[in-house]
């Protein structure tokens, strides 16, 4: 059916026959899952705590998987045992209330956590602006995140970041038509997505631990066409740059076609995808022994989350239901957010990987972590290196950045 058509009936069904067609080629294309659709929920295992005493800044912390993966983080440091160690974590979100509002949220998890279990460790919940759409708000937020670190002192103590997680994203609803924009011209989605997190990263990366640190890009499935839920709509393709290398940041779509909401998220995960693993070799070119690594991963399809937020309430309630209830095709954000703490905590080297599981892979609880969350092949157009490489050129061109990798 012509993408035309579909959000048709997106509008004038609430989504009901939309949902029905989503779901069907995810079943399709999981034959494992109607034999195990049934089977018992694996009771859920914590994800070990370690390396305690870091610093971790995670964007879209105050809701969906990032805000899970918070609780996650602050329930291991408060249960770890041994010498009393301090673990900072930013909460860098689009508004300083929302942050302020996810720390509140924190603190009250917090307290009843320690009346259950006390501990020897303490976690610094540090609230921060950073709005993705603005590259004024990230050039902010870098310029404090020193200070914010001190505690509001003078001196940094030559804190370095020990984990980045690029997470917050954004998407439209697929029925729109207008070409949002941020502040500074770029195509919405995609603007918020690649070029705001590019941006974070570019003025981050000199406050990132050389020794081991480590940077996490939440990515997606839809990246790839192949996958059940890409080949859906248009599928994601950047085409030969030619949007973004004639028009610059006035492009509607970096491939130079027409706006699509639909694609435009699509597009903006394949480009997630490019920039992990342009980092990651530009990385291993400039460091000889280990030092910075970078992977990105899929939490899988989750529809509960604000990343919704933008689409037809009734067309989410019975796409949510019908994926994660019923067909069993769907993930909770909590288990998403276990994926992000599995990356943080547990994924080490080689880097420029892509982690990811079969829709559904949630109702093997936590123990799905480093089972079927594995390490899975990117899509084909992910794989061009070169493109790459001249995608990765383009982006600091666009920003008006020059990086010394």
């Amino acid at each position: 059916m012509p993408s035309y058509e579909r959000r048709r009936l997106l509008e004038q069904l609430g989504g009901i026959s939309l949902a029905s067609q989503l779901l069907f080629p995810l079943l399709l294309f999981g034959p494992t899952l109607a034999a195990t659709a049934a089977a018992e929920d694996v009771p859920a295992q914590a994800v070990p705590a370690q390396q305690e005493g870091r610093t971790i800044v995670l964007t879209g912390a105050n809701s969906g998987i990032g805000f899970e993966a918070c609780k996650r983080i602050l329930s291991a440091v408060n249960s770890a045992p041994g010498a009393t160690t301090t673990t900072n974590l930013v909460l860098a979100c689009r508004t300083i209330t929302k942050a302020q509002d996810a720390v509140n949220r924190l603190l009250a998890e917090k307290q009843q956590d320690q009346e259950e279990q006390p501990g020897t460790n303490s976690i610094n919940l540090i609230p921060a602006e950073c709005n993705l759409a603005s590259m004024a708000s990230i050039q902010t937020f870098a310029d404090q995140l020193p200070t914010l670190l001190s505690g509001g002192g003078s001196s940094s103590d030559n804190k370095k970041i020990n984990v980045l997680c690029l997470n917050a994203g954004i998407s439209r609803n697929t029925a729109a038509t207008d070409v949002a924009r941020t502040e500074d011209g770029f195509e919405l989605t995609v603007g918020t997505n690649h070029f705001g997190h590019f941006y974070l990263n570019h003025l981050l990366l000199p406050m990132m631990d050389p020794s081991a640190g480590k940077i996490v890009v939440t990515a997606s499935s839809v990246h790839d066409p192949a996958s059940p839920g890409g080949a859906q709509g248009v599928p994601a393709t950047l085409g030969n740059l030619n949007g973004l290398e004639t028009q610059g940041k006035n492009c509607e779509m970096i491939d130079g076609g027409a706006f699509n909401a639909d694609k435009a998220y699509k597009d903006s995960k394949l480009c997630n995808v490019l920039f992990t693993r342009e980092l990651h070799r530009r990385l291993v070119e400039k460091q000889s022994n280990g030092g910075i690594t970078v992977n990105c991963f899929t939490p899988g399809l989750i529809v509960s989350t604000g990343l919704f937020r933008d689409q037809n309430p009734l067309f989410t309630k019975l796409f949510d239901f019908a994926a994660t209830d019923l067909f069993k095709v769907g993930e909770t954000p909590a288990w998403g957010g276990g994926c992000l703490t599995y990356m943080i905590n547990d994924v080490a080297g080689p880097g420029g990987q892509y982690y990811g599981s079969e829709p559904g892979s949630s109702k093997y609880g936590d123990a799905a972590y480093g089972q079927q969350f594995r390490v899975l092949p990117v899509s084909e157009e992910a794989q061009d290196t070169a493109k790459a490489k001249r995608f990765w050129e383009l982006s600091e061109r666009e920003l008006g950045i020059s990086s010394s990798l």
